[in-house]
């Protein structure tokens, strides 16, 4: 039989010879993402169908992790799935729902107009979007809600290629941020881009925003007209 001793022996002799027994903290995410999650799931209502429907009508969203020096940040995304415009976005430094639902009101703020009356907001499955304060401010905006089913990404196609273009180009860039404010400068530029100047074949060699004012004014871009 080991030797017994009580933990009061333990602790001295631990303390005497520097002995440490590391305690793993629960992941405070983990805990956050179980006390949001609800069992509410919806439908896969757009059925892949991101080009049927015309602009305004079907809005994909998603987070995606951005790394820092010391850990990261993250990103949250609306974009419309007919002219792949970005039409909201904003970066946090923490992943509590705030900065999803900030995403969905500044979409409202900018583009609530435009919006078609039956759209639909559609994601995956995430605690965030299975979050009562989510659906309820979705519902509370008149927007509709699908989801994509439980890991599978081509469900939401359109929004994962679109932050898989978006890391590859900035590459670069993703290796001098330290802090958010770093990320939030380039971010910032790039989006910029993305919807003025990004030429995409599938949009008749236009980018978002030309192709989004083809479509509704019938308008030529310039670029265009060259």
């Amino acid at each position: 039989m080991g030797v017994r001793m009580n933990h009061k022996k333990i602790r001295r002799l631990m303390h005497k010879y520097g002995l440490k027994c590391p305690i793993r903290k629960a992941n405070p995410y983990r805990r956050m993402a179980k006390a949001m999650r609800t069992n509410v799931v919806a439908d896969n209502s757009i059925r892949r169908e991101f080009k049927l429907h015309g602009p305004r009508k079907i809005l994909l969203t998603d987070i995606t992790y951005i790394p820092l020096s010391d850990g990261f940040c993250y990103l949250s995304v609306i974009i419309d799935a007919y002219t792949m415009q970005v039409l909201a976005y904003v970066l946090s430094e923490s992943l509590e729902i705030d900065f999803v639902l900030e995403t969905v009101n500044i979409l409202i703020r900018d583009h609530g107009i435009s919006l078609d009356s039956e759209a639909y907001i559609h994601s995956d499955q995430g605690c965030h979007y299975t979050s009562v304060k989510f659906r309820e401010l979705v519902n509370d905006l008149g927007l509709r809600q699908s989801m994509s089913r439980r890991g599978n990404c081509w469900d939401n196609a359109p929004q994962e290629s679109f932050f898989g273009h978006m890391k590859d180009e900035l590459r670069n860039c993703i290796s001098s941020w330290k802090t958010i404010d770093d990320v939030s400068a380039d971010i910032d530029d790039w989006m910029d881009y993305y919807n003025n100047d990004r030429y995409q074949m599938g949009l008749m060699k236009l980018s978002p925003n030309e192709y989004y004012k083809l479509i509704t004014t019938g308008e030529y871009p310039d670029s265009m007209l060259v």
